[in-house]
């Protein structure tokens, strides 16, 4: 069986979601994990927000806005009055019900259940669209199979235990369709796994039932070697390991989200990257597999980086301390990014800032403390291994005319990262690219 997940854009419209039948081959048998309707989850948050803040007028006015837009998509999406009719009243209902959610206490709980509506709308559509033209499918609830436990983690185990239950129940059907990103917590709330979780949706559902392949298909033909956004004569890459990926993904590289690697390496199931509106390109394979030694394969940035820079002469020949300092941002749920070192001070980074003021107040304790803002992590990936010779070097020769703040080597074979002012960031990119391709 294969797991092939389409995000927001490849459903943004009905010529898309009929386009979907040019990719999905309804003779093999296959799960479809689908994103909620491009800029459905942005309007879902907006709404959220609304309702938090006691707008209740204003929530309900967003929500008769995007209602409207799904009332055109429907126009076009299905061609006879019966589909219309089943299609308009599941979207009444949805948006009824995320209406009638302001009518009680709005807390985090209530928002989450906002948030999975986008998810249940696409792939409900999408069966009744399936239906209509006489194609069979099954639509697997992922709120029955899909679940973390209370660090927020996935219950592997768990999901395929209940997820094989399913499919068991239908062995003659090819095709089936679930959603991606939403999910139940240790206490069986309607929750979610954060921003780009379709893509970690699709790992956890392929590796929990040792799927064939997991297919991520998105608006680009595979992951680029440079950010074709910036950098011109950019690349796809053809074959990834999964170490190469998860770095590239975890710095920066929007195609993949950065958790959605670990559950497919973790059970060795194959990831491919295909672009929806080009079916024939060849994309970027992710395997245990795909590491090309002696060369370096790809760059990639990360954004709004924050560096917290600690300086204390009590650092000196003191163990234990980096030890209280990494205490600090465990108590606070804050994951670091890169971390250098010396005698007498320690630097890191971070991207989630919800607790830095706590966080600087507790590690003033320890010495001086400076903020830099506004930064932006490079991240070089290759064979960067004990047995190679000359790639650091380039590297840094290539950037050599930028203000460096940071540079992080040795703690992977397979990365070199660089800390700069995020004015520096297109020049950076721009400057490795040509220097190492």
């Amino acid at each position: 069986m294969k797991i092939l997940k389409f995000g927001g854009t490849s459903v943004g419209s009905a010529e898309r979601i009929k386009g979907l039948l040019d990719i999905v081959n309804t003779d093999d048998r296959q799960i479809v994990v689908l994103s909620a309707v491009a800029g459905t989850t942005n309007a879902l948050v907006e709404i959220g927000q609304s309702f938090l803040l006691g707008k209740t007028g204003t929530a309900l006015d967003q929500i008769k806005s995007h209602k409207g837009k799904y009332i055109e998509l429907i126009d076009q999406l299905f061609a006879s009055d019966l589909g219309r009719e089943k299609a308009n009243n599941l979207i009444n209902y949805h948006f009824n019900y995320i209406s009638s959610l302001g009518n009680e206490m709005f807390t985090p709980v209530e928002e989450k259940i906002v948030l999975a509506q986008g998810e249940l709308m696409s792939t409900t559509l999408f069966h009744f669209y399936l239906e209509e033209i006489g194609i069979p499918s099954v639509l697997l609830p992922a709120l029955d199979f899909m679940k973390i436990d209370q660090d927020n983690e996935p219950m592997v185990e768990y999901i395929g235990e209940k997820l094989n239950a399913l499919l068991e129940i239908t062995p003659d059907n090819k095709l089936y369709i679930t959603q991606g990103f939403i999910c139940r917590n240790s206490f069986g709330e309607i929750d979610n796994l954060r921003r780009g979780g379709s893509d970690y949706t699709a790992s956890l559902v392929g590796a929990s039932i040792q799927a064939e392949e997991i297919q991520i298909w998105t608006d680009i033909d595979g992951m680029h070697n440079n950010d074709p956004r910036v950098v011109k004569n950019t690349t796809p890459i053809a074959h990834l390991s999964f170490d190469e990926a998860a770095e590239l993904a975890y710095f920066g590289a929007k195609i993949l989200h950065p958790q959605s690697v670990f559950p497919a390496q973790r059970y060795n199931v194959p990831v491919r990257l295909l672009n929806t509106m080009d079916p024939a390109a060849a994309g970027t394979l992710i395997s245990k597999d795909g590491k090309s030694s002696k060369q370096i394969r790809a760059i990639a940035a990360k954004d709004e980086i924050t560096a917290i820079h600690i300086h204390s002469s009590r650092m000196l020949l003191a163990y234990g301390f980096l030890r209280k300092v990494f205490e600090i941002f465990e108590r606070y749920k804050t994951p670091i990014d890169m971390i250098t070192t010396s005698e007498v001070a320690v630097s890191l980074t971070i991207d989630d800032t919800r607790y830095l003021g706590e966080i600087i107040k507790e590690v003033e304790d320890f010495g001086r403390v400076r903020i830099d803002h506004n930064q932006t992590i490079v991240c070089v990936v290759g064979d960067f291994g004990a047995n190679s010779h000359g790639y650091a070097a380039r590297v840094l020769d290539a950037v050599k005319h930028l203000p460096l703040q940071m540079i992080s080597y040795g703690g992977s074979d397979y990365n070199v990262s660089i800390l700069l002012g995020h004015e520096y960031k297109v020049e950076a990119l721009r400057s490795l690219h040509n220097r190492l391709f």
